[in-house]
């Protein structure tokens, strides 16, 4: 792994799962949420540092439009959620990324804004995309009311009520955000400004810190509307309903690709939980405290696997069939561990394999590591990755070297036929006008002279090709001086050997191929829950649902 801090276990080692069982498509878009997701790192890390939270700025009218500051206070450093809340008429309002207006838009600024920062913020925020922020903000991102709940929820608590529980549970967020931008777009602080930091040198957790903000956002914005209408009448909400609620998200193609272009990274999300699993099975036995925290988890599982909802036929057959999978472990462990069992992790994980469903198994994974946070929250420091130190060519291999690393790594893509019309259907391109990734039909439509090189597994094949024709003993250098088209595949290949699950195992431009399985992947290590697609290419999610907000953390801090 690519972790100073950590190595795998020896002991664990056998009990990997091999790349060939885990990259593939169809159980990577099984993945659930794990104590190694990023939102929980997040969490952990504010706990255990004992972060302060505050909201020094609340100016929002009783039409509910203005701007508030949440302020988040660590040993080190502050960092502030601006929000700005609008009005935004019903028509207007679009999950789309093509959508020019939104119920709240927000900034993470690096340490506390002035008024002036404030005024500048305000002047380009709510614009997004068309606005320009500075170095000073780590993140640029909007939301969108629930239609269906946000309302409900204000009216009941107006007239002293609280909101139906069937409404709450049906939808699960009172806003949903529609993109959450870092990483220096559009003007913001590069990931390289703040990747020293120790609370955000972990993947995505100024990304993370943000939307749990707007998670307090959405309920005060919601609570401040609901005692303007109603005055003396009007209630807070219930604090368990409130816990129930998290930040709903709208995902479409642009989140897809990602996994391919950092291959490292990838490897390393993936090694991290592999290790993690292989730890848990390889202990020789099982605690009291750990088989009653693998119960709790299972019952909270049971009762969210019954309060998830989809409308789409794919995610409603594998919904039931973690509803069936979860009342089968929960079954089977009726009499689980036998007394002296040797081994009874592993035991329980190989019973999954063969009684579970690739949506079943995944879940298991995540249970088996809720109660092992000793041989698990470490490997969250071994989840970021160098990527440019990992990508330099090594033009001095042999062809023959090459070759062997082709056959080795990307058997699984050399067996493709690349001739049948089904394995090369799609082709995935860059919009022109949001300059977002897409995806096109290469037989239907326009574009194919466009197409982005993320279909791995043609172009390993065309590599291999390339180099057959080559002495084994030839340097890379030589063949790639020949065929600089091959240099961005030449250059991958030399990766897996210290990276093995850096490669999606798949046929990426298929027919069949679904991209909802790469966002699914992705959004499970941020920590989403609820996976529900809209369709082949987006889908909503829910995040932080069921966990605390910052003012359980500072409850002093809030009005």
């Amino acid at each position: 792994m690519d972790c100073a801090s950590l190595n795998p276990m020896p002991e664990a080692a056998a009990f990997r799962r091999p790349p060939s069982e885990v990259m593939r498509l169809a159980r990577m878009g099984s993945a659930h949420p794990t104590r190694l997701s990023f939102l929980r790192n997040l969490l952990r890390r504010v706990i255990e540092e004992g972060w302060t939270f505050d909201r020094p700025v609340w100016e929002i009218d009783a039409t509910g439009v203005g701007r508030a500051v949440y302020r988040a206070t660590g040993p080190d450093r502050t960092y502030s959620l601006v929000a700005f809340a609008h009005d935004l008429p019903d028509e207007m309002r679009s999950d789309r990324v093509i959508a020019t207006a939104w119920d709240a838009t927000f900034a993470l600024f690096d340490g506390e804004p002035t008024s002036a920062d404030l005024d500048r913020l305000q002047a380009n925020v709510p614009l997004q995309e068309a606005g320009r922020v500075s170095p000073l903000e780590l993140t640029l991102s909007r939301a969108n009311r629930s239609v269906r709940l946000f309302g409900h929820v204000i009216e009941r608590l107006a007239k002293g009520l609280q909101p139906d529980m069937a409404e709450v549970e049906a939808v699960g967020y009172l806003m949903r955000t529609t993109a959450v931008y870092g990483s220096g777009k559009f003007g913001a602080a590069d990931r390289a400004a703040i990747a020293d930091r120790p609370e955000l040198s972990a993947p995505f957790q100024a990304e993370m810190l943000s939307v749990w903000l707007t998670r307090q956002f959405t309920v005060d914005i919601a609570e401040h509307l609901a005692f303007v209408r109603g005055g003396a009448a009007a209630v807070r909400l219930d604090p368990a309903i409130k816990k129930g609620l998290g930040v709903g998200n709208s995902t479409g193609l642009g989140m897809a690709p990602f996994l391919v272009r950092h291959p490292v990274l990838l490897n390393n999300w993936m090694m991290a939980r592999e290790e993690a699993l292989a730890r848990v099975r390889s202990q020789d036995g099982a605690s009291a405290e750990a088989v009653a925290g693998f119960r709790t988890a299972l019952a909270e599982a049971r009762e969210n696997a019954e309060l998830w909802q989809s409308s789409h036929p794919i995610q409603i057959e594998k919904l039931t069939a973690l509803r069936d999978d979860l009342s089968s472990l929960a079954d089977w462990i009726s009499t689980w561990p036998e007394p002296n069992s040797q081994k009874p992790w592993d035991a329980l994980w190989r019973w999954g394999e063969t009684a579970l469903s690739l949506e079943g198994q995944e879940a298991l994974i995540a249970l088996m590591l809720e109660p092992h946070s000793d041989l698990v929250d470490g490997l969250a420091d071994c989840m970021t990755a160098d990527e440019g130190a990992s990508f330099r060519l090594d033009g001095a291999m042999t062809v023959a070297t090459l070759s062997a690393s082709l056959r080795d790594h990307y058997d699984w893509a050399l067996g493709i036929d690349f001739d049948q019309p089904e394995n090369i259907a799609r082709f995935w391109y860059v919009s022109e006008e949001k300059l977002e990734p897409r995806l096109g039909n290469r037989f239907e439509e326009d574009g194919a002279s466009l197409e982005q090189p993320l279909c791995i597994a043609r172009l390993a094949q065309d590599l291999h090709s390339a180099l057959a024709a080559w002495p084994g003993d030839a340097a890379l250098a030589a063949f790639l001086l020949a065929h600089p088209e091959h240099r961005f595949m030449a250059r991958r290949v030399q990766i897996p050997h210290r990276h093995p699950y850096a490669e999606v195992q798949d046929n990426l431009i298929a027919e069949q191929m679904l991209p909802i399985d790469l966002m699914r992947c992705k959004l499970a290590f941020f920590g989403a829950g609820r996976f529900d697609p809209r369709s082949d290419k987006w889908v909503r999610i829910s995040l932080f649902q069921g966990l605390p907000y910052p003012s359980d953390m500072s409850p002093e801090g809030w009005p």
